[in-house]
């Protein structure tokens, strides 16, 4: 997870462990590749509509005349790139994808922006490896259940909330749906176990959020100049219905990527994710920066010309008050302070700003992180409590996106640890980011040796740990995907070991690194529920063709939700040593 925070991805391909995970034990067979293929089980199904289905009372004594019968499945059906078809989506994959099929048929067409329930005019992308198609969404037909009016405008184009206008309560059915199928299919774990009404069933209830909205304390702006609008329908001469994208021209924009562009920029007024003092912050600069008088242009990704590249606004806490701090990081191609003070001048009257940085990036390419960073106003970090620890937080610092949720999460994570609390245990914390699991446990260990690839990170996890006065924690910089034999004898065997990979999950060289040492207690942090299911696998059942043994058992599975609207999960997940 501590990989997640540093951003949220929500477009992109599937990767191929998460392709595969969608794959079903219901065979269906495609006539153009003579092959057989299963389809679909790591999905969240529809198992009743929300609403009744309301019919028209039978006439008396007359009765209606029965129903046509359903088509048969066609199972030989394969759609083609570019046909446009009427699907009905049965639920949502890992990812937020929907579902859908086509009435009659078996095959799995994945189509983003498509919920539950819904009938939906779609048109064929992509077709993977034959078992499974993407589509894009045209329009709806009919809406989906458990339907809800989206508060944000932009919800249905940004990419960011893309289960918005779904009630919150059927997210997270659907997310816990998406974890057990996850695990039975793609973990080998048997349904019977994960739920039981015993009280030691493996899969526990998924944790929701109470803050659904205002819970995220950063949020990463993006300046353009090519601004893209909302999308349109069109009607074209042979009556099929097609979505165009609209873009405003040359006309610049401040917001956040249109889903699967680098170049193109939806502009955002306000967004209902982030804190409301930094709404405050986006509207003066969007109310500004456009001002011809100033000068300030925005950085052209084909032309490599501009200033202004990204607005990054972070929240954080006072920790003696508690009242909220902004940070405003201005990423330039270059310094010049004298152009940013107009909007400096601006900012600094909303009292919640503390701080004003300006990091300079004179690279091509899209990162937000500079070479350079300068104080424009205020001091340089900004302070947030966690787990009754203090962490301060820089421009670049990695953190958790929602730490009111974190909260929750590291509580649940240091309850499953199960620390004896006498000091006497050794803690491993793999992938540790700034450090926030291990220093949250460190003060009921003997001690904590955390390892992290990004070198940024570890120096921020010193820091932290020299702030909260903890003398027993040691941090190291190091690949976790390239361990050799010499791995692990910087420290003692391990009592616990704490992993948090990122969306990848562990490389095959630290599994069987974890099958040797062997620590009684293993406790497994994911963000990716489909390489969680798999390395679970791994740890439980071994490997085969690498010749490994399994020698752990999965004793509770906790799926949490911190990121409302998104297709994003965590899960806490205890092993024990058979």
């Amino acid at each position: 997870m501590n990989a997640c925070l540093r951003d949220l991805a929500t477009t992109g391909d599937y990767d191929q462990t998460e392709q595969w995970a969608l794959l079903d034990r219901a065979p269906t067979t495609c006539h153009q590749h003579h092959r057989r293929f299963s389809l679909t089980p790591a999905i969240s199904t529809v198992h009743s509509p929300s609403k009744p289905r309301h019919h028209p009372p039978p006439s008396w004594p007359l009765l209606p005349p029965p129903p046509p019968p359903p088509p048969p499945p066609r199972k030989g059906y394969f759609p083609k790139r570019n046909e446009v078809l009427e699907l009905t989506c049965e639920g949502l994959a890992f990812k937020g994808k929907g579902v859908c099929k086509v009435d009659g048929s078996t095959f799995v067409l994945l189509c983003d922006g498509a919920l539950p329930g819904e009938r939906l005019l779609a048109r064929v992308r992509r077709i993977r490896r034959g078992a499974f198609a993407e589509a894009a969404k045209l329009r709806t037909l009919e809406p989906h259940l458990d339907a809800v009016d989206a508060p944000c405008p932009l919800a249905a184009d940004c990419g960011g909330c893309k289960t918005q206008s779904l009630a919150y309560d059927a997210q997270i059915r659907h997310k816990y749906l998406q974890v057990r199928e996850l695990l039975v299919n793609f973990g080998k774990f048997d349904p019977r176990k994960l739920e039981s009404s015993e009280p030691d069933a493996i899969l526990k209830p998924i944790v929701p959020c109470d803050e659904i909205f205002r819970y995220r304390n950063k949020m990463e702006f993006s300046f353009g100049t090519k601004r893209w609008m909302q999308r349109e329908w069109k009607e074209e001469k042979d009556d099929e219905v097609v979505k165009e994208e609209k873009t405003g021209g040359d006309v610049y924009s401040l917001g956040l990527h249109a889903p699967g562009f680098f170049d193109k920029v939806l502009h955002v007024e306000k967004c209902l994710l982030q804190s409301e003092p930094a709404d405050k912050v986006l509207a003066i600069v969007q109310e500004t920066w456009l001002d011809p008088a100033l000068g300030l242009t925005p950085y052209d990704v084909h032309k490599h010309v501009g200033f202004l590249k990204h607005l990054m606004i972070r929240t954080g806490r006072n920790v003696n008050t508690g009242t909220p701090e902004v940070m405003v990081n201005f990423v330039t191609s270059c310094y010049k302070p004298e152009l940013l003070e107009p909007l400096v001048n601006k900012i600094t009257k909303i009292p919640e700003v503390v701080s004003i940085m300006n990091n300079v990036n004179t690279s091509v390419g899209n990162t937000s992180v500079g070479e350079e960073e300068y104080t424009l106003y205020g001091k340089p970090t900004i302070t947030e409590m966690l787990r009754g620890l203090t962490f301060q937080i820089s421009a670049n610092s990695f953190f958790q996106t929602n730490t009111k949720q974190a909260d929750v999460l590291y509580k649940l994570i240091g309850e499953s640890a199960g620390l004896k609390g006498d000091g006497s245990e050794t803690i491993l914390d793999l992938f540790c980011g700034t450090g926030t699991i291990g220093l949250t446990l460190a003060r009921r260990a003997k001690h904590v040796y955390g390892y992290e690839v990004v070198p940024e990170a570890i120096a921020d996890a010193k820091k932290n740990a020299k702030l909260n006065s903890i003398n027993n924690a040691t941090f190291v910089q190091g690949d976790l995907n390239k361990i050799n034999e010499t791995f692990g004898k910087e420290f003692p065997k391990p009592d616990i070991i704490i992993s948090d990979p990122n969306r990848p999950g562990m490389h095959m060289k630290l599994i069987k690194w974890l099958l040797e040492v062997k620590a009684p207690r293993i406790v497994y942090v994911s963000c990716n529920p489909a390489t969680c299911a798999r390395d679970l696998d791994y740890l439980c059942h071994g490997v085969e063709d690498k010749d490994l043994k399994g020698c752990y058992e999965l004793k509770t599975v906790i799926p949490v939700d911190m990121f409302p609207h998104t297709p994003h999960i965590e899960c806490i997940c205890v092993l024990e040593l058979c």
